[in-house]
């Protein structure tokens, strides 16, 4: 394989899955929830610092898969989503790192054989998968990977 791709369900609790050169799977959540005395910008910001420290670990990224969700449950987590989003296509342009957005339903379809599967089913699409992941988000962004690297073995 030798390319690293990182998968991200973005959101106040963002769903993470790394491929490492040598093909091994990391994968967890980290929560941007703003802090009580923090403004509303200081989580964009530690987003930026934890996709930093993500590459930097990774030895480096050559490709993110974004979750490209176009309806929100509500105003708040649209405008939470459209500042993730922002960022990281601010930060993967600053580090010439290629990204592509997925549409939910694709990622959901490839997992689970259903486009618009529950987040109980994504979870155990992920531990059929052998993964344990210990929130939908976190499988989300499995999916998102193995979407991902399908991909990748195709071209």
């Amino acid at each position: 394989m030798n390319t690293t791709m990182l998968a991200l369900d973005l959101g106040t609790t963002t769903g993470w899955a790394l491929s490492s050169r040598d093909g091994h799977i990391t994968s967890g959540s980290e929560s941007f929830k703003p802090g009580r005395f923090e403004g509303g910008g200081m989580r964009y910001l530690r987003f930026k610092r934890w996709l930093t420290e993500v590459k930097q670990c990774a030895d480096r990224v050559d490709a993110v898969y974004f979750e490209e969700v176009r309806r929100h449950a509500g105003v708040d987590a649209a405008h939470a989503y459209g500042g993730f989003l922002a960022h990281l296509t601010a930060w993967c342009e600053h580090h010439q790192i290629p990204y592509q957005g997925v549409p939910v339903g694709t990622i959901k379809k490839h997992a689970t054989g259903k486009g618009n599967a529950g987040k109980a089913a994504m979870i155990a699409a992920a531990r059929a998968r052998g993964f344990d992941p210990q929130d939908d988000n976190e499988a989300d962004a499995l999916a998102l990977l193995a979407w991902a690297l399908v991909q990748e073995d195709a071209a």
